[in-house]
């Protein structure tokens, strides 16, 4: 209870800030935090150098600061989340591709989702419960108990459940079985043991493995969705056809295979929005030689 009335509070003193004026606020936040932190800003410079090695540097240095500028804009938008319904969310978000979604569900085996740290991936969580049904989420809990609580209780709103990764096999395997809709964040760099190195821009990105385990074990389509930031600041929520699944029996063969699918997604998607991913994450920290 505590917790709840301090995340409320929370979203309530933003929530005075007029919009407009809380979107300058953390935009200059942003811009400052990227001026200051060389650490971070090194990361993100070497990322979209090594991503689009055929861009000139002012290109890159336009797509870095612009991937901070929208990073402010998200975190501005965070706080609309809890007042979007269905009587405003039109304002908020088109939508695109609803008809893979209806046609997945038709088959009854639940649905997995490709989501990427792009675009307004929290606001995703409540626009989908908005024109179908409540998600499911699986993630990764945050090392800040505020942003935690302040995120998990945002993604929840409109009837969505978070699972935590790690030890949630047989709930995920039951809500699939129930016709479930299960959203998967699949662009984070993880260890050796937990995945898989395919092409991302070009070079080996350790991936998880734990979506095509599960689409390969249950059979349950995966549908990638994201959502980009339109020009005139409202989003679109892209609902892609289903990514084909292999599963020949060759086990390794076919989650390198899959996994390696789901991740050129990902990157199409962020070929066309550069500056809407997040590249302040190193993507690519584990490298090939540690599997040895």
């Amino acid at each position: 209870m505590k917790k709840e009335k301090s995340t409320t509070v929370i979203i309530f003193l933003f929530k005075c800030i007029p919009l407009a004026l809380r979107r300058l606020l953390f935009r200059g936040l942003f811009r400052l935090f990227y001026h200051i932190s060389a650490r971070q800003r090194l990361i993100t410079l070497h990322n979209l150098r090594r991503a689009f090695p055929e861009k000139d540097l002012r290109e890159i240095i336009r797509i870095a600061k612009g991937a901070y500028r929208h990073l402010g804009l998200v975190a501005a938008d965070f706080f609309e989340i809890p007042f979007i319904n269905r009587d405003n969310v039109h304002k908020w978000v088109t939508f695109e591709g609803l008809e893979h979604i209806d046609a997945t569900f038709a088959k009854g085996k639940g649905l997995l989702s490709i989501v990427a740290h792009f675009g307004n991936w929290e606001m995703m969580t409540v626009a989908f419960p908005m024109v179908r049904q409540p998600m499911n989420i699986i993630y990764r809990p945050l090392d800040s108990p505020v942003l935690e609580n302040l995120t998990a209780w945002v993604r929840t709103l409109n009837g969505n459940t978070v699972i935590p990764k790690g030890g949630s096999g047989k709930t995920i395997t039951r809500l699939l079985g129930e016709n479930k809709a299960l959203g998967i964040l699949s662009d984070q760099n993880v260890s050796v043991r937990e995945g898989v190195f395919v092409d991302f821009f070009g070079r080996p990105a350790c991936t998880a493995v734990g979506l095509a385990v599960l689409a390969m074990r249950t059979g349950a389509p995966v549908i990638p969705a994201f959502m980009p930031r339109m020009p005139d600041g409202t989003y679109r929520f892209i609902i892609q056809a289903p990514v084909p699944i292999d599963d020949t029996g060759d086990y390794e063969k076919d989650l390198f295979t899959n996994t390696q699918r789901f991740t050129k997604v990902i990157e199409a998607m962020v070929r066309r929005y550069p500056d809407q991913w997040f590249w302040l994450h190193q993507r690519w920290k584990t490298k090939p030689c540690q599997r040895e």
